[in-house]
């Protein structure tokens, strides 16, 4: 039985990397099934109109950051309100929420791992410990795992995958203290994600 993130990438007609390692492989059920879930999957599909478009970009948007819609519309609505380009900050808020951090640094695979990651306790900011996967980071702050935790099955190999990893310039991970500092904001240019974010802002502003 296919694992319910499969179907939301064969929905959105792309690979959003929702399973971590696994999209990468073969066993990918856009290389298996790359056509829609459902008995009537494999007909053509008919086209979009403007707003169907600007929504399909929107959901996947809010799939890949594992965000719900309440805590997407209210980024976008917050990105508003402050100068300089829309989509940017827009992007930075997504970018900079502590769960999205933890899977940036390699610590997990997927989003919805580093989520359960921070949600169960195993992380501390600038000392103190957190449970809350939305908390906005910013330059300074520290990250790192919990001793007493580093020995759970989450963190397991972790040396060993992270060996050859290298997180994105505005992070810096530190592999033998396990220990992240946030050099700044991510760019455009660190931030590739197949989605259209002019559509996401257009659907927004109506």
């Amino acid at each position: 039985m296919l694992d319910p993130r499969c179907k939301k990438c064969r929905r959105a007609g792309q690979k959003l990397f929702l399973r971590g390692e696994r999209c990468f492989t073969t066993k990918c059920a856009m290389i298996k099934k790359a056509y829609p879930p459902g008995a009537h999957g494999k007909r053509r599909r008919r086209g979009l109109s403007e707003f169907g478009a600007q929504l399909a970009e929107k959901q996947k948007l809010r799939l890949i950051y594992n965000v719900r819609e309440r805590q997407l519309k209210k980024y976008f609505l917050d990105s508003l309100k402050t100068k300089g380009v829309t989509t940017e900050f827009f992007l930075n808020r997504l970018e900079t929420r502590l769960d999205n951090v933890i899977f940036r640094l390699g610590l997990a695979e997927s989003r919805a791992k580093a989520r359960q990651i921070v949600s169960h306790g195993h992380i501390l900011l600038n000392g103190k410990r957190v449970d809350i996967p939305s908390i906005n980071v910013k330059k300074g702050d520290v990250i790192e795992i919990r001793k007493a935790s580093l020995n759970k099955t989450l963190f397991k190999d972790l040396e060993t995958k992270l060996k050859k990893f290298k997180p994105p310039s505005w992070l810096s991970l530190d592999k033998k203290e396990w220990k992240a500092t946030i050099l700044g904001l991510p760019s455009k240019e660190d931030v590739m994600l197949p989605v259209d974010l002019q559509k996401i802002v257009e659907f927004y502003s109506k």
